[in-house]
């Protein structure tokens, strides 16, 4: 088969969309600071306000009720961060609730930030997920004390590609009195989100996820819901969010999710259709391949799967030599050896754990990609597990 190159790691980040690309090559002009009263400021600041109302109308959201940030890991750490906010410097209000309840498998901004917390006192709760990485929402109830101030849970997950009930959630930590985030980091632009419907008092958004540029996120606040300023400083995002703001980032954010409003559906389906085929094709080609994450409740182009008798490391080594992109289960490319907390926490034998990898397909992937890496793996996996003195054939 001839040599191509194939990039499966897109719940990692996402190329550039070409619109993208062209938005922000015509918004490099537009270099005025969006504060200036005089018309190169105006400009800047039009630009971002028409961004604003496409992210909001993305999510079914105002759109002051969207203020920009620099990543959806500092979106994340800004919800937190309510937990101890000093009131004397802002209208926030918690009343005494400083517990956060969580789950095992959040992204590790979510994580870290709930451990420091733990650290200066807060009571935090990590709630357990089953074998597809679901959470219970009965213990999410019994975890929702009047000392819960937060929930925070993932709406899909970054590794198995898992898609919680989120709209029973917040429902949940509203009648128990606690304000409710979610990280749909993974989720906006590759499923339907409306925080309407969810009643979210928190979302999280990040542009490089849906074909947008790197360096910009999105916080929807619901209106009414306690804030707190991470960044203090100028009156910027209406005094929520200090710095000047990323002029160039927005735009590109903004005509991401215009895109996105175009492409979305009809994508979901293809993605959908495309990952089936894989997923067929390996059960079909490799014995011993166990796939993780829900069998109908997943994005529709997240596959995890792990293969007993080989490193995750070694699969991923392997495919990068014939041009395949993807990414491991395990927290190898940190410096660490140690299995995915995500599947871990799924039940998963570590040594299946330390053989997974992470399939994510996205909208330039075409079936040609599919049968690409269904000739491919097979035989590495094979060459992998000759090599292994832990495998047994059967």
């Amino acid at each position: 088969m001839e040599n191509r190159t194939v990039y499966f790691d897109n719940n990692a980040t996402t190329p550039l969309h070409p619109g993208v690309k062209e938005a922000l090559i015509e918004g490099l002009e537009i270099f005025g600071n969006p504060s200036s009263m005089h018309g190169f400021g105006r400009e800047a600041r039009e630009r971002i306000e028409d961004a604003r109302e496409k992210v909001a109308s993305f999510i079914g959201a105002d759109a002051d009720e969207i203020l920009f940030v620099g990543s959806g890991s500092e979106a994340n750490n800004t919800v937190l961060s309510l937990l101890h906010c000093d009131s004397t410097r802002c209208s926030c209000a918690l009343s005494g609730r400083s517990g956060l309840v969580t789950t095992v498998i959040e992204h590790p901004c979510v994580l870290n930030t709930a451990r420091d917390l733990g650290r200066k006192s807060h009571d935090i709760t990590y709630l357990s997920v089953d074998k597809y990485g679901r959470i219970d929402l009965e213990e999410l109830r019994r975890a929702v004390t009047d000392k819960v101030g937060m929930v925070s849970i993932m709406m899909a997950n970054n590794e198995i590609g898992t898609i919680q009930d989120i709209k029973a959630a917040a429902r949940i930590a509203h009648e128990g009195g606690a304000l409710f985030h979610t990280d749909a980091v993974q989720s906006v632009g590759k499923i339907p989100v409306d925080v309407r419907d969810l009643d979210v008092d928190f979302l999280t958004i990040s542009a490089h996820k849906l074909y947008g540029p790197k360096g910009i996120g999105a916080l929807y606040v619901k209106k009414g819901a306690p804030y707190c300023p991470l960044i203090l400083g100028g009156h910027q995002e209406g005094g929520r969010r200090a710095g000047t703001e990323n002029s160039l980032g927005i735009i590109g954010m903004g005509k991401a999710m215009e895109l996105r409003g175009i492409e979305m559906e009809e994508e979901e389906k293809r993605l959908l259709e495309l990952k089936n085929i894989l997923k067929a094709g390996i059960a079909e080609a490799i014995p011993d391949a166990l796939f993780m994450g829900h069998p109908e409740h997943c994005l529709p182009g997240t596959l995890s799967v792990s293969f007993a008798g080989a490193e995750g490391e070694a699969i991923l080594l392997y495919l990068d030599l014939v041009g395949i992109a993807v990414s491991t289960g395990s927290a190898c490319a940190s410096g660490s050896l140690d299995p995915s907390h995500v599947i871990m926490a799924t039940g998963v034998p570590v040594e299946n754990a330390h053989g997974s990898v992470r399939i994510s397909l996205g909208r330039e992937n075409t079936l040609e990609d599919v049968h690409y890496m269904l000739h491919h793996l097979p035989i590495i996996i094979d060459r992998i597990r000759t090599m292994s003195t832990a495998y047994r054939r059967k």
